[in-house]
């Protein structure tokens, strides 16, 4: 009898995980990239590094508790895209803080993640410049921040402002972290977020692969899956963890950082053509984070084909 119970039991429960699927609210859209943040260990240089050198403005910041000291200073790509400089001491030894996307429903979002089994908060808040947002975590442990815009935010406040003709680049069109499961990222990123992967690249019948590229499911920004096996040295994370700038031509690019004087004060790299055959630069802040500049197509135009190598084993 005892036996009988246990087999009616399998089915059941089966029955009960199919139904609660089947309840599950809808994916809500997910936009673009909002912003990358990171830690910083001298503001006053980062700030020769985004202002001074790329010439982006300060839009706002927030201040220590209790201090006039800037703990988060808002760098500003275009009217959707930030970056976050975090005058604090790193977590883990890692200079990234966070990544974030934007999404049309911070609250659905939040429903629809708890669905999915992603631990969520109890409710929604907004943050100190006025978006609603929050905090998950993938599985390699990366914070990544769900926002939504809101009309009365700072962030609308200054919509068509702070937009210098002097910034190297007018978007991101991507963000790169680290990477150790493939699986495991995927299901996160791409069964529940709704990413979807678009192009693999590196690697070869001797090396493993390099890096995976994961478009949002609303926009024509991407996450780059930057793999690995053994967890790389601290030293190697500023390299990993980064950011692309898109820009027309790279070459003109670096002519013009050329001029200004903080160009000295910076390791940048010569331009090259990449293995998905669109010419970079690379541009490394104080402490060694990475900025890709690149170009949005091919050197010929046409598309390069993904790499067909194996991911890494960890």
């Amino acid at each position: 009898m005892k036996r009988r119970a246990a087999l009616l039991f399998i089915p059941l429960s089966l029955i009960s995980l199919l139904s609660q699927a089947a309840d599950a609210p809808p994916r809500p859209k997910v936009l673009g990239i909002a912003h990358m943040a990171f830690y910083v260990s001298d503001l006053a240089k980062a700030r020769e590094f985004w202002i001074d050198l790329l010439g982006y403005q300060e839009v706002f910041n927030l201040k220590q508790k209790d201090s006039d000291q800037v703990r988060i200073a808002f760098m500003k790509i275009n009217d959707y895209q930030y970056i976050e400089l975090f005058a604090e001491k790193p977590r883990a030894d890692r200079m990234l803080n966070h990544i974030s996307f934007h999404t049309e429903n911070a609250q659905a979002m939040r429903d629809y993640l708890a669905a999915k089994g992603i631990k969520v908060p109890e409710k929604v808040g907004k943050g100190q410049t006025g978006n609603k947002n929050y905090n998950i975590t993938d599985p390699d442990g990366n914070i990544v921040e769900i926002v939504e815009y809101q009309p009365d935010s700072w962030t609308a406040r200054e919509k068509g402002k702070f937009l210098p003709d002097t910034r190297i680049s007018e978007h991101i069109p991507h963000v790169g972290v680290l990477i150790g499961s493939v699986e495991a990222a995927k299901n996160f990123y791409g069964n529940i977020l709704g990413f979807q992967e678009i192009w693999r690249g590196g690697g070869s019948a001797t090396k493993p692969l390099s890096w995976i590229n994961m478009r949002v499911p609303d926009g024509p920004d991407y996450l780059e899956f930057m793999l690995h096996g053994p967890t790389p040295e601290p030293d190697k994370y500023g390299s990993k963890n980064h950011l692309a700038l898109t820009v027309a031509d790279c070459d003109k690019a670096i002519a013009i950082l050329k001029t200004r004087p903080a160009y000295k004060d910076f390791k940048i790299e010569d331009v090259k053509v990449g293995v998905n055959r669109k010419k970079q630069v690379n541009l490394f802040d104080a402490d060694g984070t990475r900025v890709e500049l690149m170009e949005p197509t091919t050197i010929d135009g046409k598309p390069t084909p993904p790499s067909t190598a194996l991911p890494p084993i960890k």
